[in-house]
């Protein structure tokens, strides 16, 4: 948290600090073009609010812009899972045919997985996708998207068992 008497942090140290982490988490969302852009997006917002930057933790007022930015793409990100569930080829990472082979299994259980993800309630999704791709704690997820903290624990227990349960049934499958 910035100390108000210093005033609003400087937005390109902040970018220094959290820029790669946010493209991380937004590129596993919506592909790694895309990410370039709601992370340049993200850090112009928090420019033009920086006054804001003194009301609470840096880290999650980012991620939360950044998740604000990425509901507008959730039709993009939707395509791609079911692409991915539909197909085996994820399209927001570019096709490297040497690792095909090594891929073949992470391939098939990543479609069910992708087939889960785009079915999951969007707060379930991204609940999911700041704590596995963000890494982010409970607490955080649960500021960055305006949530209660039991809200963030039920949205990401159920989107595991979701994601577990169809885990089984691949697994199954391939036994048979």
């Amino acid at each position: 948290m910035a100390d108000p008497r210093e005033g609003p942090p400087d937005v390109a140290d902040l970018f220094d600090r959290y820029g790669a982490e946010l493209r991380h988490y937004c590129a596993g969302r919506v592909g790694g073009t895309l990410a370039e852009d709601i992370v340049a997006e993200t850090f112009l917002i928090a420019f033009q609010r920086r006054d804001k930057l003194l009301d609470g933790p840096v880290r999650a007022w980012l991620y939360g812009i950044a998740s604000n930015l990425l509901r507008r793409h959730r039709r993009t990100e939707t395509r791609a899972l079911r692409m991915l569930a539909r197909t085996g080829r994820d399209p927001l990472v570019p096709d490297v045919a040497d690792r095909a082979v090594d891929r073949a299994h992470a391939s098939a259980v990543s479609r069910e997985m992708a087939a889960v993800l785009a079915r999951l309630p969007a707060r379930q999704r991204d609940v999911l996708l700041l704590y596995a791709l963000a890494d982010l704690d409970y607490d955080t997820i649960a500021r960055t998207l305006g949530i209660p903290l039991g809200s963030v624990q039920s949205a990401l227990f159920r989107a595991r068992t979701k994601l577990r349960a169809a885990l089984a049934a691949a697994n199954s499958e391939e036994e048979l």
